[in-house]
């Protein structure tokens, strides 16, 4: 698995329509009427990385496993949805376990399409929801450090430490900031994360654009990345109705066809992935045998031991090593027997940080 990301936006932005033609599903309803997604839908999409089809050549493997992106399709959000108002309480519970938000917001202009705000201005849309997961993790978290605060007196060590990291991103929520603006050291990340706050979660942008500007972006979608860079995040611009098109083509020479009479270089869902990829600070290993050729994702940073642990938790406990080979040697070397017999084969210990696009063989012993 990827990552998950969860699909936001006020009502009749293109949300549904955007996550069907991600997905290439018609599981969720896309109508001119808010709230037509009441339950969160779930898709998943293979994430493309021709690195894996080529190691997948060199060793003859039978078959190819990609690694995956989950989209999640969640309710429309409005003004007052941390009070309730329109569908808010199954929104702010939705998004509370995905990785990312992404944040569609409409950058067209349509007389057919209705806007709860009565004009077209993603900037303001972008600002509701913010404001909205804001206030929800106000109250939430203020009810929390009243509750610790409590604990702490009481002498419970636990509790103490939980106040250490609770009260600063308190002040910061207090004064409009997302919890996100709060640095926090990696030993506490698990802290935070039980906390759950929505506004610890990265944000990406996607602006939905006419096809005309699907190439080039428009005016509205200009003021969204300027938006974007100023929270420290990333904009993407997306029609929708132009992913909506690809899907419908089987044929990748088609789907490339197409795409170059728009003056597209890649489709809306890989300019996705590769900013969510950057917005969490993933990479991806790979593993490659006679049997398959696999993609694995993991943080930046993360140890040998703990990448053999998202293939299986045995190779954690009877970690040996990391047989590991770059990407750029594999290819050069024409597979693994050639890297090995050219000195480029590595035996990583547990520690070793792993490297986008190493080709890993993990040895263990239980």
């Amino acid at each position: 698995m990827g990552f998950n990301c969860g699909i936001v936006g006020m009502p009749n932005v293109g949300k549904s329509t955007l996550f069907n033609a991600l997905t290439a599903t018609a599981a969720a309803e896309a109508a001119n009427y808010p709230f037509c997604t009441i339950e969160p839908n779930v898709g998943r999409v293979a994430v493309p990385d021709l690195r894996l089809d080529t190691i997948a050549g060199l060793a003859k493997s039978a078959r190819i496993v990609p690694t995956q992106l989950e989209f999640v399709d969640i309710a429309g959000l409005v003004r007052g949805a941390n009070q309730g108002e329109g569908l808010g309480n199954k929104f702010l519970s939705h998004i509370r376990d995905v990785d990312a938000i992404v944040n569609v917001l409409r950058c067209f202009e349509d007389d057919g399409v209705t806007h709860v705000e009565g004009s077209v201005d993603p900037v303001r849309d972008a600002e509701i929801i913010a404001t909205e997961l804001l206030i929800a993790d106000l109250e939430s978290l203020e009810r929390r450090v009243d509750a610790t605060t409590k604990r702490a007196a009481g002498g419970e060590r636990d509790a103490k430490d939980n106040l250490r990291i609770m009260k600063p991103i308190l002040a910061a929520l207090q004064e409009g900031k997302p919890a996100r603006s709060v640095s926090i050291d990696a030993a506490d990340q698990k802290r935070l994360d039980m906390l759950q706050l929505l506004t610890a979660k990265p944000v990406l942008y996607v602006c939905n654009v006419e096809e005309e500007s699907a190439a080039t972006g428009n005016s509205l979608s200009a003021r969204v990345a300027s938006f974007a860079s100023e929270q420290g995040s990333e904009a993407v611009i997306i029609s929708a109705k132009i992913e909506a098109e690809i899907a419908m083509l089987a044929d990748a020479e088609e789907r490339a066809d197409f795409l170059e009479t728009l003056g597209l270089m890649e489709t809306g869902l890989d300019r996705i992935i590769k900013s969510g990829y950057r917005l969490l600070d993933l990479i991806t290993f790979l593993t490659a045998g006679p049997k398959e050729a696999r993609a694995w994702t993991v943080c930046q940073g993360a140890a040998a031991v703990d990448a053999a642990g998202t293939i299986h938790t045995d190779f954690v406990r009877g970690f040996i090593c990391a047989e590991t080979i770059g990407y750029d040697d594999y290819v050069t070397c024409c597979g693994e027997l050639g890297a090995k017999e050219a000195g480029k084969m590595r035996q990583e210990g547990r520690d070793y940080k792993v490297r986008d696009g190493d080709i890993m063989l993990f040895r263990f012993n239980v």
